[in-house]
């Protein structure tokens, strides 16, 4: 997901995101390089240090092969560049007649800025490198303010108004051109520029403060808790890292058989911490200011406008409609938990936030044999991105190639760099994938985009570069990296994310591929979520990484059928973080505490009860990229259930419809309204109803038929 692949930085990049042929490396295809190799044996080969490419000389390079970047110091070089270049393009701006030409250079002017900013958002979390993480995160604050300046100047703001009020000029536009025009004077307008001067001054100051509020408050929700060894009883005192004296807490232990291991770390983890809890606070407060300064009644609304809900009210009947037809199947859900415990655990108490993660999964593998270690030796890493490679290369005319890297490229040297290739259109960008565990790196699946399509003044395309951030094992000496079914879903969601980024191609990197709304941006990696658990894909690369035995029917099938259990609970789960997070940037000021918000909204859009000092929401870090859109993730599933049964569940390899995928819902990235890319690919416009239906339905959706046999 992009989870936490959202970026916190404001306005004119609001938008950014942290987005058969394979295995040959022939060079007959067209714009295939001698230094492609094939991408299975990448990655279940060790990496070696990759030497230059005839040519390129043995000198090295910066991270991303930006030459300032061999340092940590370059990011204030490229921070510098960045800033010259935009005070250069603003003056252009301001002198250029109105046409298509104020446009592109409103798009170079996001570029330049982008450039730094996307690339400095993933090394400030990911570098192993102290030293570059500090500097990347001076780099992002430094081009936040750039850029909140820039969405208050009202010269700048003037040379586009006269572009889009000359109605003879903004007719003889392209679409595209013309909705780039509008998003940003749009994000002219959510920042203020229609206030006097000292509200500006305001605007801006306040989106700073958000932004080193968003900062911290991400930091906070990642810190361990610590507790006096004593305190706990001394058998599960083993279950946890001991500094000293102390317990430390980093987690909720949810997959821990012992139930009271399971809540000591739920109680410890989630005690509230008074100065997270004052951050929270101040975050809602200032982004509240914010809205309610630059003329919205909430900072939902401002947060929604764009988007395919559009409205909080919109919003709110969606997940109020869902959670009313999901209530009766929770309850039962729960009641099967609740049976469960009390059979493995007869005197255990009543089922509590803590079990629910736990005797689901338990149910689920007493019912059908699910148990991770039986499917990991058919998923090795290389298996998967070769089916990855085939689906692509069926569905798109795709292939993925493992890419020679320079002396300085990679921040580490187990990451991958793919080059992905179109069969008649060449090189389309490329993918560093940073799949592996190691110290200090976040366990989170995540995309990043690192640098945008866009069609250059030269008539070349800039080339899209992302990186898929995963977590996953080292290989080890007498076996490959293998990803439980989990892990492979993970990364199928999140190449998902990579190809919406490669095939967005849009004349305008500020909506290349996915610069575009949140409750559309999950659609295509929830997508890629179906061909993860059809047998159809699974049966092109799922095999035995020692007797190349494939993976049976059976086994997908238990697997498919294993995640109805309990289904509704966990989807009542995401309904109640979305609620929660729908009435936070609701109304202010709030008429309770986030804690008694988070007790009552608990009690009513979950049902399991909420323990007493505790406080989840201040770990609740998708707060910080998702304010206001948690709900896309659910709005998202049903889209991408829709267009898998109405476009793949046939033949999810039909290259007729992969056509069509690409041509209605990827190409367009951002730069088109989202409901009528939807509309394009279903052709039909679907309804809160609709969107309720589909979830539902899926709930009871027989495997045979959801993920049809081609037999």
């Amino acid at each position: 997901m992009l989870s936490g692949c959202r970026r916190a930085l404001p306005a004119a990049l609001r938008r950014a995101v942290r987005g058969c042929g394979g295995g040959s490396g022939s060079s007959s295809r067209r714009g295939v390089s001698t230094s492609w190799s094939p991408v299975g044996a990448a990655f279940d080969a060790k990496q070696q240090r990759s030497q230059p490419r005839p040519g390129q000389g043995g000198g090295g390079t910066g991270l991303f092969g930006v030459p300032e970047l061999s340092s940590s110091e370059g990011f204030l070089e490229a921070q510098e560049k960045a800033l010259q270049e935009t005070e250069q393009l603003v003056q252009k701006a301001c002198i250029t007649p109105p046409g298509p030409q104020t446009v592109m250079i409103f798009d170079q002017l996001s570029d330049a800025l982008c450039r730094v900013a996307d690339l400095a958002d993933f090394v400030k979390i990911a570098h192993p490198d102290f030293a570059f993480r500090e500097a990347a995160e001076e780099a992002c604050r430094n081009i936040g303010t750039m850029v909140e300046k820039l969405n208050t100047n009202t010269e700048l703001c003037q040379s586009l108004k006269q572009l889009l009020t000359n109605k003879e000029v903004m007719d003889s536009l392209d679409p595209e051109t013309r909705r780039v025009a509008e998003l940003f004077m749009f994000d002219f307008e959510i920042s203020g520029i229609h206030l006097d001067e000292e509200k500006r001054k305001r605007a801006v100051n306040l989106n700073v403060k958000i932004l080193d509020l968003c900062n911290k408050f991400l930091i906070g929700a990642h810190l361990p808790n610590k507790i006096d060894k004593h305190i706990l009883p001394e058998h599960i005192c083993c279950n946890f890292a001991v500094e000293g004296n102390y317990i430390q807490i980093t987690g909720l232990h949810a997959d821990c058989s012992d139930d009271l291991v399971r809540e000591a770390a739920y109680r410890i983890f989630l005690y509230p911490n008074a100065k997270q809890l004052d951050c929270l606070e101040e975050l809602l407060s200032s982004r509240d200011h914010l809205a309610q300064l630059v003329g919205y009644n909430t900072f939902a609304h401002r947060a929604l406008q764009g988007t395919m809900a559009m409205t909080p009210e919109k919003v709110m009947q969606f997940l109020e409609t869902l959670s009313d037809r999901l209530f009766q199947r929770t309850l039962k859900d729960f009641e099967m938990m609740e049976g469960m415990k009390m059979k493995l655990n007869p005197h255990g108490s009543k089922l509590m936030p803590w079990d629910h993660p736990y005797y689901s999964g338990v149910l689920r593998a007493e019912r059908y044999n699910i148990e991770p270690s039986l499917y990991c030796p058919f998923f090795s890493l290389g298996a998967c991105m070769e089916g990855l490679n085939f689906l692509f290369s069926q569905l798109l005319g795709i292939s993925l190639y493992a890419e020679q890297t320079e002396k300085g490229e990679l921040w580490c040297e187990d990451v991958r760099k793919l080059a992905v290739v179109h069969e008649s259109e060449g090189l389309l960008g490329y993918i560093y994938c940073d799949f592996f565990q190691r110290a200090d790196k976040p366990h989170q699946d995540c995309h990043f985009t690192i640098r945008g399509g866009r069609l250059r003044e030269n008539g070349e395309y800039q080339l899209p570069v992302v990186v898929l951030m995963l977590s996953l094992p080292h290989s080890t000496m007498s076996s490959p990296t293998l990803l439980t079914p989990g892990m492979m879903e993970n990364l199928f969601h999140e190449m998902g994310h990579a190809m919406h980024s490669m095939l967005g191609r849009t004349r305008y990197q500020h909506v290349t591929g996915t610069r575009c709304p949140t409750d559309f941006a999950e659609v295509p990696s929830i997508l890629m979520e179906y061909f993860a658990n059809d047998y159809r894909v699974i049966n092109q690369f799922a095999r035995h990484y020692q007797t190349g035995q494939p993976l049976p029917k059976s086994m997908v099938s238990r697997l498919c059928e294993s995640k109805k259990v309990c289904a509704a609970a966990d989807m009542q789960l995401q309904v109640f973080y979305a609620v929660l997070d729908q009435i936070y940037h609701g109304e202010h000021p709030l008429k309770r505490t986030t804690t008694e918000i988070l007790k009552e909204t608990q009690e009513k859009f979950y049902g399991l009860p909420y323990v007493p000092n505790t406080a989840w929401q201040l770990r609740f870090s998708h707060l910080v990229g998702y304010g206001a859109k948690y709900y896309s993730y659910l709005m998202s599933r049903a889209i991408a259930s829709m267009v898998w049964k109405q476009c793949f569940v046939q033949n999810p390899f039909d290259r007729a419809m992969g056509e069509r995928y690409r041509r209605e819902m990827l190409a367009h990235g951002g730069g088109k309204e989202p409901m009528l890319m939807v509309q394009g690919m279903l052709q039909k416009s679907p309804s809160v109803e609709d969107f309720v239906d589909t979830l539902v339905s899926d709930l009871d959706q027989d495997f045979e038929t959801f993920f049809m046999d081609s037999e």
